[in-house]
């Protein structure tokens, strides 16, 4: 009995043992089970974070940065884990990035634009600091194309050799492409050159394509003769220094074989008296100069863009048969720019202002006209009694040109006056000239010169808004007479190369020097266009014999009587005016900018 006591006892003792060992062993696999339960939640959520990543990266950065291609998943031996040590130690050493998959952009990198795509930040850049830009400067992609310019799709002069661009300037309405460079303000040339958008003198020369986005002519590189020579483009701000400092009229014709700016014989809108090339003038070496100021090069003249310039606008030439000259230059030019040349036409032909005549042409794509009103003095030519009651001939000092009110709120205007002041007539000035109901029975030709630009300078000053309009004034164009005038078998026909050394020029005209003196004293600012040097250089320019195609019998037997050493073949030298004059309307745009 003590014995089976003390076995029970023993075996009671071992039995709580017993149980211990089995609490304790219980204990452990709960724990197991629990590690088990914890390791499989931690799959299955971890898996549903990979596979929805993008729904949970905005609340929980870090675990989408697990799985966002940096080669956690997927990697060599050599990266293996990379991604998981970036992730448990984000700040550390370990950094490693997916090229052909990119991090998303910070939102504070997105540009400002709406419709402007962030380019991709490789990860392993850190954040640049904020720089300073320059206020012209704009975020925009960096393989960006080069936007395409609007306002002109073809080019008489071929555009200058352009970079890819790798940034943009922008102005205040339209941004450009421009190269790496450190001086954010300076500008390579787009592949299109410019066209102008802004005020001239208060005139707006705006063309709807510019309006619609396209940069104006000066926020880019305007092309110069030199450029499509050497395929260099022309920084913005040099160009506009050159030309502003820059006299356009004291230079040198040199050889260009890319002139002249329209084929010989493709404008039928020439008279024949200026056709040199229809009239069989067999030298072509007249066509082939271009002007070369001294200090800068003239842009070359763009038709195309002249246009886009002057959309909506009047331009009018008034004066004598040299304007004429320029004015059917200018025509061909333009109309050798447009596409459909059967819009343009000539309005109504030959039109009559009290005894007056004129002539326009209809740019019909562009509602631009360019106008020709015949003034030759300016000044209106009168007839009065004599003693015996007859009219005779007579010029009113004191009075403008009949058809003054038919120009006068034209945009542009380009007067001219000065060979018919040359005739026998007005030379010697007996009994001709004319203030209110006086003649003079005789008056210097030079004061009547003086009286008659007063005139016209007066009512320029009371008729012209200077808000509106622009206003040129051509000087005086050199003639060539040799061994005679103009009336009398002067000849100009052997003259066939310019003249090269300005000692053989003639001296400056005292009618210009008249001219410049009332100009000065002006109210209305007037831009003195002085080509009288440069024509000066051109002996050769002239049509001389071949001024018409039927000569009259007189004509037949003394060809070298009557020859033209006043007027100019075309294609030729009043091309250069019209570059001048479009390099003139370049610079006064841009001084507005």
């Amino acid at each position: 009995m003590a014995e089976v006591t003390k076995y029970q006892l023993i075996n009671g003792g071992n039995l709580v043992s017993d149980v211990k060992s089995l609490f304790s062993i219980l204990k452990t696999r709960r724990t197991m089970a629990f590690v088990y339960g914890f390791m499989l939640a931690f799959v299955v959520f971890t898996a549903f974070l990979a596979f929805n990543s993008s729904s949970t990266s905005s609340y929980l950065p870090s675990f989408s940065n697990i799985f966002s291609g940096r080669n956690f998943v997927g990697s060599n031996s050599s990266n293996g884990g990379s991604g998981f040590l970036s992730y448990l130690f984000p700040n550390g050493s370990v950094q490693q990035s997916n090229p052909a998959i990119p991090p998303v952009a910070p939102e504070g990198d997105l540009p400002r634009s709406s419709n402007v795509t962030a380019p991709p930040r490789p990860s392993t850049v850190e954040k640049e600091p904020p720089r300073v830009k320059n206020r012209t400067e704009e975020s925009v992609p960096v393989n960006s194309p080069p936007p395409r310019n609007q306002t002109l799709d073809s080019a008489v002069s071929p555009p200058p050799r352009t970079q890819q661009p790798r940034g943009t300037v922008k102005n205040d309405t339209q941004s450009t492409p421009v190269p790496d460079v450190t001086n954010s303000n300076r500008t390579e040339s787009p592949k299109s050159p410019p066209v102008v958008d802004d005020q001239v003198n208060g005139s707006v020369l705006k063309s709807n394509p510019l309006k619609n986005g396209s940069s104006s002519a000066v926020e880019k590189n305007v092309p110069t003769n030199s450029d499509s020579d050497s395929g260099e483009s022309v920084n913005q701000n040099d160009w506009f220094e050159s030309l502003k400092n820059c006299d356009f009229f004291d230079g040198e014709w040199v050889p260009d074989d890319s002139y002249p700016l329209y084929k010989p014989g493709s404008c039928l809108l020439i008279d024949e008296q200026f056709n040199c090339y229809l009239n069989g003038r067999p030298d072509k070496n007249y066509q082939k100069l271009r002007w070369k100021p001294k200090k800068c090069d003239l842009p070359r003249l763009d038709g195309g863009r002249m246009l886009d310039m002057l959309k909506g606008k009047r331009l009018v030439f008034v004066g004598d048969s040299l304007n004429r000259n320029m004015w059917e230059s200018l025509v061909c030019i333009l109309r050798n720019s447009v596409k459909d040349q059967t819009k343009v036409f000539e309005a109504n032909g030959r039109q009559v202002f009290r005894g007056e005549a004129a002539y326009s042409f209809i740019f019909k794509d562009y509602n631009f006209t360019v106008e020709f009103f015949v003034s030759p003095f300016l000044v209106r030519e009168w007839e009065t009694p004599d003693k015996n009651g007859k009219k005779k001939e007579t010029l009113r000092l004191d009075l403008v040109g009949k058809s003054s009110d038919q120009y006068k709120e034209a945009d542009i205007i380009v007067f001219n006056t000065g060979h018919w002041w040359t005739h026998d007539k007005t030379a010697k000035g007996k009994d001709y000239y004319q203030e209110g109901s006086h003649v003079y029975e005789d008056l210097n030709v030079l004061e009547a010169f003086r009286k008659a630009m007063t005139t016209w300078a007066r009512w320029v000053d009371k008729n012209i808004n200077p808000m509106k309009s622009i206003v040129f004034f051509r000087g005086y164009s050199a003639t060539h007479f040799s061994g005679g005038q103009w009336n009398s078998g002067g000849q100009c026909n052997s003259a066939i190369e310019p003249i090269k050394n300005e000692t053989y020029l003639r001296r400056y005209p005292k009618k210009m020097v008249v001219l410049e003196k009332v100009l000065r004293g002006m109210k209305t600012h007037v831009t003195y266009l002085n080509i009288t040097k440069m024509t000066d250089f051109r002996k050769d320019g002239h049509p001389s014999i071949y001024r018409k195609q039927k000569l009259t019998e007189e004509e037949r037997r003394s060809p070298l009587r009557f020859q033209d050493c006043s007027h100019w073949c075309l294609p030729g030298v009043p091309d250069t005016w019209n570059e001048i004059l479009y390099a003139e309307l370049l610079l006064k745009q841009q001084r507005r900018t």
